[in-house]
């Protein structure tokens, strides 16, 4: 447990600028120079397919494609630093590639390209990892997570034809893995004074100020004083000649 933990630093908005200006970048020299890139994307059970491993995220079929892509890959990015700041990078680097490895184990001989496998494995591993660590600013964000982005469940399953499900699935089985094998830094929950095991009433001020009828009594400034003295003896043992 830290207390440092959920404080804002600079990775919170260069990791999510970094993120998107790169699939934008690639996307606009494609355009630039009337290229196409797809054959960088991952192509299952090839070996020369496994160069989509790395390369994969940054490809975009279309500016449509582009667009759906780049908000919550912003969004999530900006959350997985700032809540999970200890661990984010781990992440997003050995989850991706865990993701792209299970994506070409598993996918429809095709090139599967685009960020989403990153964004299903950002979503799932922030949801059940705020489940998991029963932080209650953690599980609020799994709350605002589902909130947003629930509806997405829907296309890990071959549900509609042009997307790749199986990328979308293989991100969000990969984040979940994440959530149970990766320990990260939350702060403590704090306890107030009542909520603790050696909680004795009878040294609790506020209480003294009501009798057993619970009536409310001023307490003197005197009175006070006294509850707040406390007066420790130490004994040292004489030296004998």
């Amino acid at each position: 447990m830290s207390k440092d933990s959920f404080k804002f630093s600079n990775a919170v908005i260069l990791a999510p600028l970094v993120a998107v200006l790169s699939i934008w970048i690639v996307f606009l020299v494609e355009v630039q120079f009337g290229i196409n890139l797809n054959d960088y994307g991952v192509y299952p059970r090839r070996v020369s397919g496994l160069k989509g491993v790395l390369f994969s995220p940054f490809i975009h079929g279309s500016i449509a494609h582009l667009y759906n892509n780049t908000i919550p890959l912003a969004v999530l990015t900006a959350f997985l630093f700032y809540f999970y700041q200890s661990a984010a990078l781990r992440v997003l680097l050995l989850g991706t590639l865990a993701s792209g490895l299970l994506t070409w184990a598993i996918a429809r001989p095709s090139y599967h390209i685009g960020a989403s496998g990153v964004i299903y494995l950002l979503a799932s591993f922030i949801f059940f990892k705020g489940i998991l660590a029963k932080n209650y600013r953690l599980v609020a964000l799994s709350l605002v997570v589902v909130f947003i982005y629930g509806s997405m469940i829907w296309y890990i399953f071959p549900v509609k034809d042009g997307i790749s499900w199986e990328g979308h699935l293989s991100g969000f089985i990969t984040g979940l893995a994440l959530a149970f094998v990766t320990r990260v830094r939350v702060p403590e929950v704090r306890k107030y004074d009542w909520e603790r095991e050696d909680y004795n009433e009878d040294e609790d001020l506020f209480l003294k100020h009501f009798d057993e009828d619970g009536n409310f009594m001023e307490i003197s400034e005197e009175e006070r004083f006294e509850q707040n003295v406390q007066i420790k003896y130490h004994y040292k043992e004489s030296k004998k000649d």
